[in-house]
């Protein structure tokens, strides 16, 4: 369509209310213009997807897989899922919304660790505001107690099973991460490390 606001002048409004648009759909704005008169759009956000969701229920099923149903989206934006791990919130996975008000049903395969479990779902949008659902809990009974060895690697540490890890140094800067049985240390320099593991926090090793 095209706008019938007045456009003679240095600055104008189009006015959005005149194309009958529901909330959710799609809008690109074209302006057409002489050379040397490049327009600056003031306020473009104002066309970017809001988070508005609002969760109607949630659950994780025996198997891990995380479902959340939304209702009152009102634009695409993706849902970022969270898992409550040493002590702060790590993402762990992203799903893309509908952006329909309508509901909506997504889900996600988690990857749980020993004993209770806390996960979330996020939303960040223009503004830089995070939305979130509440937090659900999940212990998975087949998950193992993860053990590591040895105390001062020279190449490697080895654990009994796949996890998810960080290993950051003294000054509390983050130099490996990952999902593994096993970690290469080989390029780390000789010092003391903190390795985060399972739903372990802050252990510390000898790089030897």
């Amino acid at each position: 369509q095209i706008a019938t606001d007045e456009i003679n002048s240095s600055a104008f409004e189009v006015d959005m209310n005149n194309f009958g648009l529901k909330m959710g759909d799609k809008v690109v704005v074209k302006v057409k213009h002489k050379d040397g008169c490049t327009p600056v759009v003031l306020n473009p956000e104002v066309l970017k997807p809001k988070s508005t969701f609002d969760i109607v229920k949630q659950s994780i099923s025996g198997d891990g897989t995380y479902t959340w149903v939304t209702t009152n989206e009102t634009g695409e934006l993706p849902f970022i899922v969270e898992q409550k791990r040493w002590n702060k919130w790590v993402k762990v996975g992203e799903v893309m919304g509908v952006g329909k008000p309508g509901e909506n049903t997504y889900s996600f395969k988690v990857t749980p660790h020993s004993g209770e479990n806390t996960f979330r779902v996020k939303q960040v949008d223009l503004t830089k505001r995070a939305r979130f659902s509440e937090s659900v809990k999940y212990i998975d009974p087949s998950a193992v107690i993860i053990t590591w060895s040895p105390e001062k690697p020279k190449d490697e540490i080895v654990f009994n099973a796949n996890t998810l890890y960080e290993i950051y140094d003294q000054y509390g800067n983050i130099v490996k991460r990952g999902y593994a049985n096993k970690i290469d240390v080989s390029a780390l320099k000789k010092d003391m490390y903190y390795l985060n593991y399972d739903n372990k926090t802050g252990e510390t090793f000898i790089k030897r």
